[in-house]
């Protein structure tokens, strides 16, 4: 079965060739997901890091970043993979807006390398993709957090629950609002869904870190639905101070 499932994906390979994620042309060398080249531009976030959002900051004697020393989380900590740069924007503009949704291979396997230790020794009972509003999946034909949980629901072997929360109103332009703003408006647009009984420690999944508006959100609802701990994971964040 192995065997068959390499000679199919070389097949595929051959006539649909995978794109890179970076520069967005075709990946060479052939199997790879990202070009070596192209990987170089994607920034990891290294240690020192704020110890509740994961923004990199600039001291190791520093503990939080000027945005969590100022409020409470509820979640317990974030682990985000890259730093938001401008290939990364770039790259993350194509996965949702033109549909390169493949590109979400690599950063799967680039978290689940990442962090994958710590994850399973985390053990979340649940994973919970943020979720994006109907409107917003109809147009992109998929949510990718989503597609990024189920990802990493294949290598923990613990289940996806896409109906926990439930985004019912479209936001406004978060760009021009203060911090407290943003979360007041971003509560406003998720409501409880179902989480499945004996859920109390989450995974919280989403694509990218700001403010930390959005993660907060949720994870205020979740506590509601009677969540105990939350972690979150996103693939990008912008750096602190």
């Amino acid at each position: 079965m192995k065997k068959l499932r390499k000679i199919t994906k070389t097949a595929a390979d051959l006539f649909y060739p995978r794109r890179c994620p970076v520069c967005f042309d075709i990946v060479k060398p052939m199997g790879e997901l990202i070009c070596p080249e192209c990987a170089g531009k994607l920034v990891p976030v290294k240690n020192p890091v704020c110890k509740k959002c994961g923004k990199m900051v600039n001291h190791e004697r520093t503990e939080y970043c000027l945005d969590c020393a100022g409020r409470e989380r509820t979640f317990e900590y974030n682990l985000a993979v890259f730093e938001y740069n401008d290939q990364a924007s770039s790259s993350m503009s194509a996965i949702k807006y033109k549909n390169k949704r493949e590109y979400l291979d690599f950063y799967r396997e680039a978290a689940w390398y990442r962090f994958g230790k710590r994850l399973a020794v985390m053990n979340p009972d649940v994973i919970v993709p943020v979720p994006i509003h109907p409107a917003r999946r109809r147009e992109r034909g998929f949510n990718q957090a989503a597609i990024l949980a189920f990802g990493l629901s294949e290598y923990l072997k613990i289940p996806v629950c896409e109906k926990a929360l439930i985004r019912w109103k479209k936001t406004a332009p978060q760009k021009e609002l203060s911090p407290i703003e943003r979360l007041r408006n971003l509560r406003q647009a998720f409501e409880p869904g179902i989480l499945p009984p004996g859920a109390k420690k989450i995974l919280l999944i989403d694509d990218i870190y700001t403010t930390g508006s959005t993660l907060e959100a949720c994870a205020q609802i979740l506590k509601i639905m009677g969540a105990r701990q939350i972690y979150t994971l996103t693939l990008f964040i912008g750096r602190g101070a």
